[in-house]
């Protein structure tokens, strides 16, 4: 029998198998055993070696004509295995059309990243910009250059979380302020920025306390910057966060890095002024602390305190939004509970 005659013989018969088998595993076994490196047509093309020179390539096309015929065949058939199969199993699964579908339920930003963007929404249109930096800092940034000498308490291994002697993690987002103040180029205009983030302390969690809470910090350079532009600066924000018609007063305090330091508070915005369960019964209640940016922090920075001056201030937002929600425990804000965060998908409450 001549090398076509088998290609012809080869191929009706495998199309015989294919047409009748069943499965596709009994299909891809044929798949195999037929067009496979040692499977009857590579068998058959070895006999080509017989052939005359104008015999060759006239068998070889044959052959390869077979080979895609059977290709075809195959896939043809798996396609049509693969529908019976799916068919089947739709037969045997039952379905209620008249069952309602599943809700999907829709997201929303966390309520602290919906209270930290409306803060930096308030101070970008007023000209400021937003810096960020990295969580783990060396102690010369968040300490030294705050004015926080070694023997300072706040270095006290109770109060902050220490990698190594020289990295540790910030326990205010202060450092980006110094770095910023380091490039800074006061010839092109003050230098107006806020740097918000995660900060990190050793305190017990408690109802008011967190180990990881966040800052959002804000810092001003110029020329002739004086507490009243921190007065009538901390006075804008503040009535745009809590309602127009809130008063602020300065207390005098003590912070490291400013001088003179003062505790900002605002009237309470639930009774008023009048005394109430929120402010204590003082009608006032304290939301940040600020002060003007004490000279060896500039001189640190390269800026001469005799040409400029600034005011510094830091507010959280955590408060903030313990403040605005009455929600009486921090730690509720990374619980995780849907049941809790679900309840803050307005951005604005005002």
């Amino acid at each position: 029998m001549s090398l076509k005659k088998q290609l012809e013989a080869l191929r009706d018969e495998t199309l015989q198998k294919i047409e009748q088998s069943e499965a596709l595993q009994e299909l891809n076994q044929i798949r195999v055993e037929t067009l496979g490196k040692k499977g009857p047509i590579t068998e058959v093309l070895r006999g080509m070696k017989h052939l005359s020179a104008e015999e060759r390539p006239v068998v070889g096309s044959f052959a390869n004509e077979i080979r895609d015929h059977l290709t075809e065949s195959i896939e043809e058939k798996k396609r049509e295995l693969e529908e019976l199969a799916l068919n089947e199993a739709l037969r045997k699964e039952t379905i209620d059309v008249t069952l309602p579908g599943k809700q999907i339920h829709e997201g929303t930003s966390h309520i602290l990243t919906q209270v930290m963007e409306e803060i930096e929404e308030v101070f970008l249109n007023m000209g400021y910009k937003i810096v960020e930096g990295s969580e783990v800092e060396q102690d010369y940034y968040n300490f030294e250059r705050m004015n926080i000498p070694p023997n300072h308490p706040a270095r006290d291994m109770q109060d902050t979380f220490y990698i190594s002697n020289q990295l540790l993690l910030r326990t205010h987002t202060s450092p980006v302020q110094a770095r910023t103040m380091e490039t800074h180029d006061f010839s092109k205009g003050p230098l107006r920025m806020i740097s918000p983030g995660k900060v990190f302390r050793r305190d017990s969690d408690d109802a008011t306390h967190s180990h990881q809470f966040h800052q959002i910090e804000g810092l001003v350079v110029d020329e002739d910057i004086t507490m009243a532009d921190l007065k009538g600066t901390l006075e804008v924000v503040l009535k745009q966060l809590f309602g127009e018609e809130r008063d602020i007063r300065l207390r005098p305090s003590y912070f490291p890095f400013t001088e003179p330091s003062v505790e900002v508070d605002i009237s309470c915005f639930k009774c008023g002024g009048e005394g109430c369960n929120v402010c204590k019964g003082s009608g006032w209640i304290e939301v940040l602390g600020a002060g003007m940016v004490h000279p060896n922090v500039l001189e640190m920075s390269g800026i001469d305190p005799s040409k400029y001056s600034g005011f510094a201030f830091g507010l959280g937002p955590d408060r903030m939004a313990m403040l605005r929600y009455g929600v009486n425990d921090i730690r509720a804000f990374y619980q995780n509970d849907r049941r809790f965060l679900e309840q803050f998908k307005i951005k604005e409450l005002n």
